[in-house]
């Protein structure tokens, strides 16, 4: 029987890149990763920022290191929370996923709430090639053991499909391993949609911190000079608080509202109605030794999706206090491998 008479029955096969995750989930809810909402890794500048950024605050430190293209943008930020986005959204729903993503550039427009000229498509081009050239540098507590890590925002894109005008229909992106790690494990949190309508790059990340921060609370309090420095402005001090004075003035932050307080104090409280979900609730880290065995004892398997797992049941089994983390995740290991599940130790 010829190829042709095999496949007369058969509809066509509309995603053949099968080592690709398609984005096709219309009505995800905006996610981002609790990292870089806690920490200042994009530019709030309009026009390109070719600073090196250092940050350090209780004994996290990072360096944001622009390419040629200048520092990654809080805008250029829509296209990782339309990625998170799509891959929870998968999760949840018990599928695959991969750091390797398919997706539709109108989609992702239309998501984040941005035009579909063909100038948001040139700008959307160019927020790849900033994403893809920043580097973060950081070290990140493990077990009592610093370890200094270098990443990019995302690893590597290309735009798979192009309109007879040139302009970009499809795009392949592949997420760093740092951020796969973080949706994998669940550290991401919900935003509000009218996220993608706040204009001022300031606002956007007043609102990340504020929902980090505040999440369930009755409110969060801050200090404008600490404020200052989580944000990542390069504004003067008096400047900024004259922008934070004129969004309270405003008062269209998404969730939350702000007021000034005594004691150069800015105060953040959820509105009326907007209960928003709390941060995962995570184990002690696990040291580089326990991950090193892990990987003794499953040899070619993905440590931290294994991880990111044990954690999963972990917080299942009502994230019971543990002593020694990493015996019971490697308990845990040898348990699942011998009987397919079970308890996080």
């Amino acid at each position: 029987m010829s190829g042709a008479m095999k496949g007369a029955g058969l509809l066509p096969d509309h995603h053949p890149t099968a080592d690709f995750f398609i984005c096709d989930i219309f009505d995800a809810a905006p996610k981002d990763d609790l990292g870089s909402m806690e920490h200042p890794m994009f530019s709030l500048a309009t026009r390109p920022d070719r600073r090196i950024l250092s940050y350090g605050h209780n004994g996290t430190r990072i360096e944001v290191i622009p390419s040629v293209k200048g520092l990654a943008t809080i805008h250029d930020k829509d296209i990782l929370i339309y990625c998170i986005s799509q891959l929870m959204a998968a999760l949840n729903e018990g599928r695959q996923i991969g750091r390797r993503l398919h997706l539709r550039a109108h989609d992702l427009l239309v998501a984040t709430n941005r035009e579909t000229s063909g100038d948001a498509y040139r700008r959307l081009r160019e927020a790849f090639e900033r994403l893809a050239g920043t580097r973060i540098t950081t070290n990140i507590e493990t077990g009592g053991h610093e370890v200094t890590t270098g990443f990019g925002l995302i690893e590597s894109w290309q735009i798979v499909r192009k309109s007879r005008g040139g302009r970009m229909i499809s795009v392949a992106v592949t997420l760093s391993d740092w951020l796969f790690r973080a949706v994998l494990s669940k550290s991401v949190l919900t935003l509000s949609r009218d996220y993608f309508r706040l204009r001022k790059p300031l606002e956007r990340r007043i609102y990340e911190l504020a929902r980090k921060h505040c999440g369930r609370q009755a409110g969060w309090s801050v200090s404008v000079d600490t404020l200052l420095k989580k944000s990542g402005s390069a504004s003067p001090r008096r400047v900024f608080r004259k922008m934070l004075r004129d969004m309270i003035e405003a008062d269209h932050l998404p969730d939350y509202v702000m007021r000034e307080e005594p004691g150069d104090l800015i105060r953040f409280a959820p509105r009326a109605g907007a209960v928003p979900e709390t941060a995962p609730k995570r184990p002690p880290p696990l040291s580089a030794e326990v991950l090193e065995e892990a990987r003794a004892r499953r040899p070619g398997a993905d440590v931290h999706a294994l991880v990111a797992e044990w954690e999963g049941v972990w917080r299942a089994t009502g994230a019971p206090r543990l002593h020694a983390p990493g015996r019971a995740f490697l308990g845990w290991l040898d348990k699942r491998r011998g009987q397919g599940s079970g308890g996080a130790g």
